[in-house]
């Protein structure tokens, strides 16, 4: 990581954001530098956003860059994929212009239209080299309509639209959205909360403003502190969304514009918005070591988004229990589809857990056909992980502990005190701090290896248990997905060991017939047996084909979580502990 030299100590930077083609997706920044004492100055765009693990090349989006000494051009040329070297020629001061294109919907890129701007901020703003520390002002001039700003940074002033970032690392974790959002606000563990609503919906803003309020004040327990002074949820409403991107003090969801009607639709929404919450503690404050300070121009790799993400899955439907908004069978059910994830992918069994967050850099972010049988979600079983670790910790406390108290201990320790991330073995030692117990088993098997979990076990302190309602079946399957939404049944994925993948059906084929009759994914197995042999009749790439297969035995399970007969007071209090309300 890269400080700050004495000869940026009295750089002056600010930014002007101007949206002159908004409806080309296009929005212009000015940088003003002064205070130059150097010969050069290199700029430099992030390849990345913290949050989202995957090098995105964001300079791809720049053009036009130029450099000017009042009305003179200086020398700005590029020197790799990411750095403009500027020349100053002398001069104390220069102006820096270039133009982003901004056309990629999601929570981690800038988008512009006419109807708003979103301002992605590690897309967006160049740096000076070696010049993190340095502050920065920010001045938005917007689009024609456009009178709201809402963004985490403070405001200079009274005015909403010039805003200033004390470093780089804030500026890049402070989204900005400009447009005509609908803003309303609430107070919720002593932070003033902003949630901004871009693009319409049918949500009704008082049961939000009341259930977001509790979901922050039940998290806020958790820790034992909100480190906040103001916070912002920024929501875009599209015809369907999703997904979510954690700051330090905002957060950027996607949800679906007309879902919020629904019951199941707004539960998934305020789900969303728990996990995204949560972060502000679990990674942007309480974090693995490499995360933060971050090195703008390289993955910065960790084992631990097992934690980060996992542990966060974990605990946003466990809110939402917590909240009333699950009842227990609900949130059980919630859990399984994790559970069931994990179980139904090949992957399970060939990278291990601690892998899979390493590698999310090449592999989570860039789904292949074939990501289901070798990889596995950091997410998905990080939250397995998490009820297992929190299940131990309740029986082996006698009720007195429970994550919860890792949590809060973890932050407490590591974020306000030593000021710092925690390492594999800190973060291990914090567990056993309150399991009472080494867990090196533990890691040995689920972490680091590939064992099969022990459902049994963990649910069964809890007098719970898997039934498996797929179990005693021999149904026969040719262990395929079809690609959604087309008529033609073409292969998606092809399962590891499955029968497709022993006799080589691939991916891309297209189905046409199953001994002589044409193909439907929803009967043509009836009346088939595990073990016999059918006539497949495909296209592959144009080209017609006949294959020979062996139909086996669907492996697929379908798992629900119900409670033994007669639990003991012993798992009943285990199961109270854990599922409070």
């Amino acid at each position: 990581m890269s400080h700050t030299s004495n000869a940026a100590d009295n750089l002056q930077i600010s930014y002007t954001l101007s949206f002159p083609e908004a409806q080309a997706h296009y929005v212009e920044v000015e940088m003003d530098i002064s205070g130059i004492h150097q010969p050069f100055i290199d700029l430099k765009m992030p390849v990345w956003t913290p949050g989202s693990y995957l090098v995105r090349e964001y300079a791809k989006n720049v053009e036009s860059l130029t450099a000017w000494n009042g009305s003179t051009p200086v020398s700005a040329r590029k020197i790799n994929k990411n750095t403009w070297h500027v020349m100053p020629a002398g001069a104390s001061s220069v102006k820096v212009k270039y133009r982003v294109y901004c056309f990629e919907i999601s929570v981690r890129t800038s988008f512009v239209n006419v109807a708003h701007g979103f301002i992605s901020s590690a897309g967006t703003f160049l740096y000076p080299a070696g010049m993190l520390t340095n502050s920065s002002t920010i001045h938005i001039k917007p689009y024609k309509g456009w009178d709201k700003v809402s963004t985490s940074l403070d405001m200079v002033g009274s005015d909403p639209f010039t805003v200033h970032a004390p470093n780089y690392d804030i500026l890049y974790d402070s989204p900005i959205e400009v447009g005509n959002q609908d803003v309303f606000g609430f107070d919720a563990a002593g932070v003033k909360y902003e949630v901004a609503m871009c693009l319409g919906g049918n949500y009704d803003k008082e049961r939000l403003k009341k259930d977001l309020k509790k979901l922050v004040e039940k998290e806020t327990e958790i820790f034992g502190e909100n480190p906040n002074k103001r916070y912002v949820f920024i929501v875009h409403n599209y015809a369907k969304g999703g997904g979510g991107l954690e700051h330090l003090s905002s957060t950027v969801l996607g949800a679906t514009r007309d879902a919020y009607a629904t019951e199941a639709g707004y539960q998934r929404f305020l789900g969303l918005a728990a996990h995204e919450h949560f972060h502000l503690w679990n990674v942007k404050r309480l974090r693995p070591i490499a995360l933060g300070p971050f090195n703008y121009d390289e993955e910065n790799y960790t084992t631990d988004l097992w934690i980060a993400e996992g542990f966060t899955n974990y605990f946003d439907n466990l809110v939402i229990h917590r909240l009333g908004l699950y009842s227990t069978e609900n949130y059980l059910a919630t859990l399984c589809g994790d559970i069931n994830l994990i179980e139904n992918s090949p992957g399970n069994k060939i990278q291990p857990l601690y892998e899979a967050s390493y590698d999310a850099w090449i592999k989570y972010y860039r789904p292949t056909e074939n990501s289901a049988n070798m990889s596995v979600s950091y997410y998905s079983k990080g939250s397995v992980a998490a009820m297992m670790l929190d299940l131990e910790i309740i029986q082996d406390s006698k009720c007195k502990y429970s994550l919860d108290d890792v949590m809060k201990y973890m932050y407490t320790e590591y974020y306000k005190v030593k000021k710092r991330g925690y390492t594999d073995d800190e973060f291990k030692q914090g567990l056993e701090k309150f399991a009472g117990k080494n867990l090196d088993e533990f890691y040995k098997k689920y972490i680091y290896g590939l064992d099969a979990v022990d459902y049994k076990k963990y649910l069964g302190y809890a007098g719970l248990e898997l039934v498996d309602d797929r179990a005693g079946l021999n149904e026969p399957s040719l262990g395929i997905t079809l690609v959604a939404n087309i008529n033609k049944p073409v292969v998606a994925t092809v399962l590891r060991d499955g029968a497709a993948w022993v006799d080589g059906l691939n991916v891309n084929d297209e189905i046409n017939a199953i001994d002589g009759q044409p193909f439907d994914p929803a009967t043509s197995l009836i009346g088939k047996k595990v073990g016999d042999k059918i006539n497949l009749t495909i296209t592959r790439d144009g080209l017609p084909m006949n294959l020979r297969i062996t139909l086996l035995k669907n492996t697929q399970v379908k798992y629900r979580i119900v409670s033994i007969a007669k639990p003991s007071a012993e798992q009943i209090a285990v199961h109270g502990k854990w599922l409070k309300q």
